[in-house]
Order: structure tokens, then C-alpha cells, then sequence
């Protein structure tokens, strides 16, 4: 970094920006702010390698406002173009651009599935300079004609890994076909796999690369981590024992279902902690009230999905909580990285059931990170830590000149009553506590819950074992894959990446889960691994696909001869034969078929059926191919 850079003046910004930025509080650049603004503001083209909370949105954010407010100001239509992930992320980059632009003429307009056309209808049709949006809708809008990005001038491609992993890096490149081969484009990621890369290198002319992250991945080792061995009935009496007994500010809880989600957020306001729930069953502006909650301190807790949580940057989360486990150690990356943000201090804890321990250990050592073991906190130890926090308080108070109204008080009641000094005091300090929930009591048990493991010590790095004679995964090939059904198909525009970036954005399943996808005129069929699919099946959610809500259901596997039933080791065919099957299925199309009119064998088959083709289907057998059962 240059001495030039040490200062946002030093960056060669409008003296206009520099003036909000400095009622903002920003003082100094980032390194990827410094590294990345000046050849920006160049015009250059780069790739820039940054974690999550690192500054990056300010580090493409203000080169845009310059451009619209600078010299090359001008123009009409989109002319800036950033595309985001998720659309929790491009509502805080919209808010955030719009904050670095306050006072100037710079509009914007944020585009993203579950959301109202008709406002993002109006903007466009109004020539807004700035489009913010994930890449479903913006193909959605440009399929319909109502997005132009013929006159796009700059195109920010934000958390490109992120894309790859939602199954969005097809529609990325779609979006950036459609604007100009003269346009510059900027590409941010915390990694930089192969896809990526050779994005970069079709998109990217004489690309500048920008690194600040190590070459290893999204780095953690600014985020101390611990793990928590706990039964899977113990999480929320573990969940609610480490919130009320850690110093903390806001805490970010994940879970693996929206099941969960509800439930834990009621077992915590039940026992005194401010705790909402966010997942995909709310609706957008129900998930918009719980953040904005959370960001105004009304809330300290949030428990989240991975999709619900994906785009949340709030400054002051100082804990993030894996209740349970995320799948892979790109996902626990993913997760922590939502607190330590901006230089603050964060810490991260997870949970890890007896059959999940080795599969942690390796989570671990494949990020090199130094995890320690940590007990569940003991009922005195909660007590002591909330008496310690209520005296820091009580501290602060006295030490308030503003209290010489309370003493006067007092020595009114001392001098009005048989009461002491002492007698005030601590009837003061019990109401307190009572309000609170906290025991004063002296006797309290200090023995960790029966349920804990006394085990200690630490674990990560180049020794990250689990312990001798714990459970271990097993190993062996890819797991079964069991199919489940939307109705709707290519009459409704559906393509495999629809179905991918949905079920990887509205349900949170990974991209490695997925398997083959079968799209027919009016249903389609997704094979998933079978865990997920069993979790998905029992939830019975719902997706949008192409405007349409649509519920998941299990894909029939006793219908029609189209749909075989499996094995039970392997999952059944994707694509209907004519005739019927052999065995079972000859079976059930012989013996389970109406009998024709009249007596004997049929001198004739029915014109246009194939030899051995069955007249009717088994009783009780839908029509179709393997659709959910009628209610």
C-alpha cells in the first residue's frame, strides 16, 4: 500500500464523497479498499480477493458514485451493475452505496426474487442509473425485456464463490454476456476455484489482481473458536446455559431446519433472551423486521438457517453458535465469518454431538484452525457471570453525576423509615435480579450439568484427532440419491439452473447434494442425497420457480411402470420405457389391469398400443409419472 492510499483523500475521490465518508466515520481505508479504488477509478478491470466484512462493498461501492457523479457522469439507463448473491446481500449493498452517496444525485433500485415486480417494473421503466440484484431475477427481467444493459458501463460481480456454490455461475456469465465487451468489471471473492477463474479469464480483459486473503481459503484464525461436545436432546439447554453466561453483544445462532429455528427461539424467550427466528418460511418483509430488530439492539439473538443468514452484516454480532454443524468446511467458514468483522473481536462455538466429533476434527484441520474444548457452563458460573455484568452496570451508574437526584432520594427514605442504606440496597438489587432472572443465591451448584463430558484440552491444526475410541464416520462410496417432484416443467420455462439456484438458496442445500435433474413439459424431478431429501420431504417446503410457489414432494416410487420401485441401494430410473416393466411391474400390469368386455381371449389388439402394453393402470395408481399423491 502506498503512503498515498493511507488516507481516502490519498484515493483521488470526490471531495463531495469525501465529505460524507467523513460524516460516516470512516477515517482510513481497508486494504482491499486501498488496494482495490485506485485503479477502479482508472478504469481498470480487476479480481480481488477478500473475505466477508473485509470493507470490499466500499471498496467497488464508491468507484460506481464517482462514476455517476464525476466527470463521466452521464448517460441514460443502467450503467452500473452489481450482482449479488443472495438478496439479503444486495439490500445491504444497496443501503450501503446509498449511504456513501448521501446528498448526491445517485439512484438506485434493488432486484430480487420474492419481492414485488411492480416497483422494480417502475425504476427501470424511470432510467435508475445503479442496479443491485441476484441473478434470477435479473434474468427474469431480461427475458421480459424490462432490464437493458446494452448501455452498461461497470459490472461488480460480489461474492463470485458464493455464486458457484448456489449454482448461479451459469446465469452470471449469461448477465454478463448481455452487456457491452466494453464495460469494466470488477470479480470479489474469498476464493478463487477453477470456475471462477475461468470467468475471470473469458470476462476480464488484462484483469489487475487484488489480494488480501490468503491463498488457503476464507481465513478464521481471527475468530476464536471453540466446539462443545453435547448430547443432540442437550442443544438448547447447552444453547441457553452459553448465551446467559457469556459476555457478549449479539449472538447468531445457526440450525440445520426452520423447524428448529422456531422452536429454539421460543425454548430462549421463554428464559429471558431476546431471541427471534429467521428462515425461509417468512416472508420477505417479516425477514427485513427481524434484521432491522437485530441492527437497532431491540433483539441480541438471532436463530437462522444458512440461506435465511446468507447476506447479514451486522458489526456488533460478537458470537456466532453452530447448534448444528454445517456440511463442509467452506459452509463453517462461511458461518463464522459473520462475526470478527471490521478488526472487532469474535468468537465461535460449536456444537458436536458423539457420532459428529471425528467429522468436526477434520472440518477443522482442513481450515488449520485451533479449535479449544469448552464445558457447559454450571449454573454458579451463570449466576456469577450475570452478577459480574450487573455490577459493571451498577458501576457505571453510580459513577453518573446525573445520580444526585437518587441519593436525595434515599436519604429521604432512610430519614422517613427504619430502613438502612444496606435494607434500600439490596431490596433494590433483588427486584433487579427477579426483573432479570438472576439468582443471588450463595449456595448454587457449580458442577457442570450431568449430562457434560469432563473432557478438556484442544484440538485443530496438524492434531486434529478426535479423541481414541470415539465414533467414526463411515467411509465408503457416494450415498443413495432419492428423487423428489415439482409440477412444473419446461412449459413453465423451467431450467436445471433454476431448479439448482432454488433449492440452493431457498432451502439451503448444498451444491454437492444435488444430483441429476429431469425437467419434463409440465413436473420435473430432482435426485437428492437421501438425508436431504428426507429432511425436505418432511418439511414439505415451497419454492418460486418462474413466479410460481410451488410445494416439494417425494417423487412416487410405486406408480406407474414409468417410475419402478428401488431397490432400496440405488435410486430409480429417471426416464419412462414404453411397456410394461418385467418382473413386478408385468405382474401388476397383467393381473391388476380391467378386465375387457366379454368372455375369453381377444381375437385383436386395440389399434395405435403397442404389443403387451396394459389398457388401464393398477387400481389405485395416479395418472402421470410419479407425481405427489392426490390428497
Amino acid at each position: 500500500m502506498t503512503d498515498s492510499a493511507d488516507t481516502f483523500e490519498g484515493l483521488g475521490l470526490d471531495p463531495r464523497i469525501l465529505s460524507t465518508l467523513a460524516g460516516l466515520g470512516f477515517e482510513a481505508p481497508t486494504p482491499i479498499q486501498a488496494a482495490a479504488i485506485p485503479p477502479l477509478l482508472k478504469g481498470r478491470n480487476i479480481v480481488g480477493r477478500a473475505r466477508t466484512g473485509s470493507g470490499k462493498t466500499a471498496a467497488f461501492g464508491l468507484p460506481i458514485i464517482e462514476r455517476m457523479v464525476g466527470p463521466s457522469a452521464g448517460g441514460r439507463g443502467v450503467r452500473a451493475l452489481v450482482l449479488a448473491p443472495t438478496r439479503e446481500l444486495a439490500i445491504q449493498v444497496t443501503d450501503a452505496i446509498r449511504s456513501f452517496a448521501r446528498g448526491l444525485p445517485v439512484r438506485l433500485v434493488t432486484i430480487y426474487g420474492g419481492s414485488s415486480y411492480r416497483p422494480q417494473f417502475e425504476a427501470l421503466s424511470r432510467g435508475v442509473p445503479v442496479v443491485v440484484g441476484t441473478p434470477g431475477r435479473l434474468i427474469d427481467h431480461l427475458e421480459r425485456g424490462t432490464l437493458d444493459l446494452s448501455g452498461v458501463e461497470m459490472v461488480v460481480v460480489d461474492e463470485a464463490d458464493e455464486m458457484l456454490r448456489m449454482g448461479f455461475i451459469d446465469d452470471v456469465e449469461r448477465l454478463l454476456g448481455a452487456t457491452p465487451a466494453t464495460r469494466q468489471t470488477a470479480l470479489f471473492s474469498a476464493t478463487m476455484p477453477g470456475p471462477i477463474r475461468r470467468v475471470a479469464d473469458k470476462f476480464l480483459d488484462n484483469a489487475l489482481s487484488v489480494q488480501v486473503e490468503a491463498e488457503a481459503g476464507p481465513t478464521t484464525h481471527h475468530i476464536e473458536q471453540r466446539f462443545m461436545r453435547v448430547p443432540d436432546r442437550h442443544k438448547p439447554d447447552a444453547l441457553a446455559r452459553l448465551l446467559k453466561a457469556e459476555r457478549r453483544e449479539a449472538a447468531l445462532v445457526f440450525v440445520r431446519t426452520r423447524r428448529s429455528c422456531a422452536e429454539l427461539a421460543e425454548i430462549l424467550m421463554r428464559q429471558g433472551i431476546e431471541a427471534d427466528a429467521l428462515h425461509g418460511d417468512l416472508a420477505q418483509t417479516a425477514r427485513e423486521t427481524v434484521l432491522r430488530r437485530l441492527r437497532a439492539r431491540r433483539i441480541d439473538c438471532v436463530i437462522a438457517t444458512d440461506v435465511a443468514a446468507r447476506g447479514i452484516d451486522v458489526e456488533h454480532i460478537t458470537h456466532v453458535v453452530n447448534v448444528d454443524l454445517p456440511e463442509n468446511a467452506d459452509g463453517y467458514a462461511h458461518r463464522i465469518g459473520r462475526t470478527g468483522r471490521a478488526g472487532r473481536a469474535g468468537v465461535a462455538i460449536s456444537f458436536v454431538t458423539p457420532r459428529e466429533q471425528r467429522r468436526f476434527f477434520e472440518l477443522v484441520k482442513r481450515l488449520g484452525a485451533r479449535v479449544a474444548e469448552a464445558r457447559p457452563p454450571s449454573v454458579a458460573e451463570i449466576a456469577r457471570r450475570q452478577r459480574t455484568i450487573l455490577w459493571d452496570e451498577l458501576r457505571g451508574s453510580v459513577e453518573d453525576d446525573a445520580q444526585a437526584h437518587t441519593l436525595n432520594w434515599v436519604e429521604e427514605l432512610v430519614a422517613s423509615s427504619d430502613w438502612s442504606p444496606h435494607d434500600i440496597a439490596a431490596a433494590a438489587l433483588g427486584m433487579l435480579a427477579t426483573q432479570r432472572g438472576l439468582d443471588l443465591r450463595s449456595d448454587l451448584d457449580d458442577r457442570p450439568p450431568a449430562w457434560a463430558h469432563a473432557r478438556g484440552g484442544e484440538r485443530g491444526g496438524g492434531d486434529g484427532r478426535p479423541p481414541r475410541g470415539g465414533p467414526r464416520s463411515p467411509r465408503g462410496p457416494r450415498v443413495e440419491q432419492v428423487e423428489v417432484f415439482l409440477p412444473v416443467g419446461a412449459r413453465n420455462g423451467i431450467r436445471p439452473g433454476d431448479l439448482v439456484g432454488a433449492f440452493a438458496n431457498e432451502l439451503g442445500v448444498p451444491g454437492q447434494a444435488i444430483g441429476r435433474i429431469t425437467i419434463a413439459e409440465r413436473k420435473s424431478f430432482v435426485a437428492l442425497d437421501k438425508a436431504v431429501a428426507g429432511r425436505l420431504i418432511e418439511e414439505g417446503p415451497s419454492l418460486t420457480l418462474r413466479g410460481k410457489v410451488v410445494r416439494v414432494a417425494q417423487a412416487r416410487t410405486g406408480g406407474p411402470p414409468s417410475t419402478p420401485p428401488a431397490d432400496g441401494d440405488s435410486p430409480p430410473p429417471r426416464r419412462p420405457k414404453a411397456g410394461p416393466k418385467k418382473g413386478k411391474w408385468k405382474k401388476a400390469a397383467g393381473k391388476g389391469k380391467p378386465k375387457a368386455k366379454g368372455k375369453g381371449k381377444s381375437k385383436g389388439k386395440p389399434k395405435g398400443k403397442p404389443k403387451g402394453e396394459p389398457k388401464g393402470k393398477p387400481k389405485g395408481e395416479p395418472k402421470g409419472e410419479g407425481g405427489p399423491p392426490k390428497p
